[in-house]
């Protein structure tokens, strides 16, 4: 039965593809004025797109049709049981060789402890790290010193000196 629907669903939608092809769109009668369009068609003037749409709107209803039924088979062929709360589950629960622990210890002292003295060694070294930081921040921040006094001594002498040309005689 649910082959049998699926032809039918398959060919349905051959089909409406076909049926929507073939129409001519809103914009072709207004070629129709100039020689085209009404003498070709097999139906008359008017009866073209009458049929059309009436055959691909009872092919679009065919279509919904076997695309719910499809679906209500499917639906009878799982194997998903819904239950009260609307949550799908498994019917047969699969099973596994594998163990589940159920039992984990609440004595926290057979757990791996590190050692004071491996705390105590990275303790040490993040302190020379940081120590080593700090002188190096030191020594940047006195070059920067020596170097801005420098500039204002530079600075100043020049000033001085643009001071003494310009002084009126």
């Amino acid at each position: 039965m649910e082959k049998i629907i699926l032809i039918v669903h398959m060919l349905t939608a051959l089909g409406i593809i076909g049926l929507i092809l073939i129409q001519q769109g809103k914009g072709a009668e207004a070629g129709a004025s100039f020689g085209g369009g009404a003498s070709q068609t097999v139906f008359g003037s008017g009866g073209s797109g009458n049929f059309f749409t009436r055959t691909t709107a009872v092919l679009a209803t065919v279509f919904f049709v076997t695309s719910f039924s499809l679906a209500a088979l499917s639906r009878q062929n799982s194997g998903v049981n819904v239950e009260d709360e609307g949550i799908p589950s498994l019917i047969q629960q699969p099973t596994s060789d594998i163990p589940v622990a159920t039992d984990v210890p609440a004595d926290v002292s057979s757990l791996p402890t590190l050692g004071d003295s491996v705390v105590e060694e990275a303790a040490a070294k993040v302190n020379d790290e940081a120590a080593q930081a700090l002188d190096t921040i030191k020594a940047t921040a006195d070059d920067a010193a020596v170097a801005v006094e420098a500039a204002v001594g530079d600075a100043a002498s020049e000033v001085e000196s643009t001071v003494e040309q310009n002084k009126p005689e």
